[in-house]
């Protein structure tokens, strides 16, 4: 019996992810290496990546575009694509969870990071901007914010004013 595609798209969704992966963990890793490389060389990987990035995502335009029986299989990693290209988010693991459309791991991200400030493995500023990430995404994936995460954002409404070059479509299964 034919799968009328289904297989194909599921292996092209599977080695676009792949690829976003790949690229989001090349982010991280430049960015746990910035204080070993020297400032050019640092620039010019990042300008590397994020033309990577943006390459994926012409492809993914192009695919969405072109083919619709894709479109609600690429669409989260699309956006994923372009919030990273934007740079309204700067923590490659919020770029992946967010790509993958896992709301239950940002949560658990957003305890960690709660975690770490009480540790004091992370500044109150570092924790503002991964928070506020993290609640930029959820709110993007529909995910239902309580009043205090809502009045987070209010305050600290700089990273959603980073969306505003960002385009969401909706994005169906």
């Amino acid at each position: 019996m034919s799968s009328y595609g289904k297989v194909e798209t599921e292996k092209l969704k599977q080695n676009l992810e792949s690829q976003l992966d790949r690229l989001v963990e090349q982010l991280q890793d430049l960015e746990n290496c910035r204080n070993e490389l020297e400032p050019d060389e640092y620039e010019e990987t990042k300008e590397e990546t994020m033309e990577q990035l943006k390459e994926l995502n012409d492809s993914l335009n192009k695919l969405v575009n072109g083919d619709i029986s894709l479109i609600s299989a690429l669409g989260a990693v699309q956006l994923a694509t372009q919030a990273a290209i934007s740079q309204a988010f700067k923590t490659p693991e919020v770029i992946r969870l967010f790509g993958r459309r896992e709301p239950k791991q940002l949560r658990e991200r957003l305890n960690m990071i709660e975690q770490d400030l009480k540790l004091n493995k992370l500044s109150v500023e570092a924790r503002d901007r991964q928070k506020a990430e993290i609640l930029t995404a959820l709110r993007h994936l529909k995910e239902q914010l309580t009043r205090e995460e809502l009045q987070f954002l209010e305050k600290h409404n700089d990273l959603s004013n980073a969306f505003k070059n960002v385009e969401f479509v909706a994005v169906t299964e």
